[in-house]
């Protein structure tokens, strides 16, 4: 079966027709020197792109602002019903007390959670712009907004990554289109150096998406001692088993459990060497986790995510849809290992639901590239951790707002992860009476798919709130 009939989505369509013209172009190196007739041609075609994709497939939300809202309200160690007071002009919380009954907003059985986070997000966009018919800025913070998250942390592996003070500048300046806030990783590279101000970084161990990559652990520890107690969030895949596997004969042989396990290892080490606050990444296997639990005991700064499509699917659920669900790490788990990884984040031992949101068009998947999309899907993928595997509120606030906001908010002005006066306005409301099912016309994601199409969530996201302004379904 072909990608697009998986996702039903008409390879007819006007978006994706240009969709399979832009990647010749992104890949034609010649276009991103400056004063040549391919640059002048091009930018006018990713123009076009643009234009098109936000008049016709991405629609803008609404919204109003609000100064208060009564209804459940979930902290990371009760429910009650409580009126939320916000300074409009602010954004912040001024106020949590006892409900009048009269507000802005009244609810009866919807839950206001504090707002999740997504620590791990790919949104495309550079100062290249040549991969913005997959994502944009904007588009990402719609996508956000329609499954509940309130801000994000996005990755550095574009074509010009933001790897020195001038490039991190230059993206986060295109970040500003959000209309969510993204605080940006800088990317660890051969040959850079720690920024002159206070960021995240992500270095990738081996060969993933993208350039910005290292081919050996020597290499890398080369270049990480510069970086010492610096907050480091790792891919980890390890270099010379990769080279090793690369002619296996499917990309799950290619890149193998223990590539991810050596190199979760190694990462370890290097944190507890150079005194890093470290991360890693999606997480996908048993040994690894373990290891990362190990290092927790003996005090080395080291958290841990987990994604989506680690949690719900395994291998025996792919079928003949090897190349739709392509992905790094690979899902290759057992279901044994799969409800392993719930059990985990459930009791604590993993810190963060992080969705690894990837988007390639439709074309691209159907050839193989390694990415899912899953912002739009955040939301009602935690209603069926509660509903599926009996996450009780309290554990999805703090794997989805409290130990996110404890990562972001070294790197923002703004307080999350609490429902607390002097804390951001920013809201996630979820109905866990009204069901949901997962088709292209609810997704704002620029490339309109998801691996969940077809599926139906337990709830979804009524409203989402963001410094005060109320964006509604």
């Amino acid at each position: 079966m072909p990608f697009s009939s998986l996702f039903s989505y008409p390879l007819s369509s006007p978006l994706l027709t240009l969709q399979n013209v832009v990647p010749s172009y992104a890949m034609c190196k010649e276009m991103n020197k400056p004063n040549t007739p391919q640059t002048y041609i091009h930018n006018i075609y990713v123009s076009i792109i643009q234009t098109l994709s936000g008049l016709f497939f991405c629609p803008k939300y609404t919204y109003r602002a609000i100064s208060s809202i009564e209804g459940i309200v979930v902290s990371a160690r009760s429910q009650k019903i409580r009126r939320i007071e916000i300074d409009q002009y602010t954004g912040l919380i001024r106020k949590v007390s006892e409900p009048t009954g009269v507000a802005d907003v009244v609810l009866k059985d919807e839950l206001i959670f504090p707002g999740f986070i997504d620590l791990h997000v790919h949104a495309r966009e550079d100062m290249s712009h040549t991969q913005e018919y997959k994502e944009d800025f904007r588009t990402v913070g719609l996508a956000a907004i329609n499954g509940g998250v309130v801000a994000l942390a996005d990755m550095p592996n574009n074509p010009i990554p933001p790897i020195d003070d001038k490039s991190y500048e230059q993206k986060g300046n295109l970040a500003k289109k959000s209309p969510i806030p993204v605080v940006l990783y800088a990317g660890i590279g051969p040959n850079t150096k720690p920024l002159s101000k206070k960021v995240p970084y992500k270095v990738f161990m081996g060969p993933s998406v993208g350039d910005l990559f290292f081919n050996s652990l020597d290499e890398l520890e080369a270049v990480i001692k510069n970086y010492q107690g610096q907050n480091v969030s790792f891919h980890s895949e390890e270099p010379e088993i990769l080279e090793k596997n690369k002619n296996a004969s499917t990309h799950e042989a290619k890149r193998p459990p223990e590539a991810e396990i050596s190199a979760v290892d190694f990462a370890l080490q290097l944190i507890e060497k150079y005194d890093l606050v470290g991360k890693i990444c999606h997480c996908s296997t048993l040994e690894g986790i373990n290891k990362i639990i190990s290092a927790k005991k003996r005090g080395i700064k080291v958290t841990v995510e987990v994604t989506p499509h680690h949690l719900y699917f395994d291998e025996t659920m792919l079928g003949g849809k090897r190349k739709s669900f392509q992905v790094n790490p690979p899902i290759r788990q057992t279901k044994e290992n799969r409800l392993a990884l719930i059990s985990m984040l459930k009791n604590g031992n993993i810190d963060y639901l992080a969705t690894d949101h990837a988007p390639h068009s439709v074309s691209e998947k159907e050839k193989g590239i390694s990415g899912l999309t899953h912002l739009d899907t955040y939301g009602p993928f935690i209603t069926w951790l509660i509903k599926e595997h009996r996450f009780t509120f309290e554990e999805i606030v703090r794997v989805c707002s409290k130990n996110p906001s404890d990562f972001i908010n070294k790197f923002s002005k703004d307080q999350y992860g609490e429902i607390k006066e002097g804390h951001i306005a920013s809201l996630s409301v979820i109905d866990m009476k009204k069901p949901i099912n997962i088709s292209p016309k609810m997704l704002k994601t620029k490339c309109r798919w998801s691996p969940f199409l077809g599926i139906t969530f337990p709830g979804s996201v009524s409203m989402t709130i963001i410094k005060g302004k109320l964006y509604e379904k």
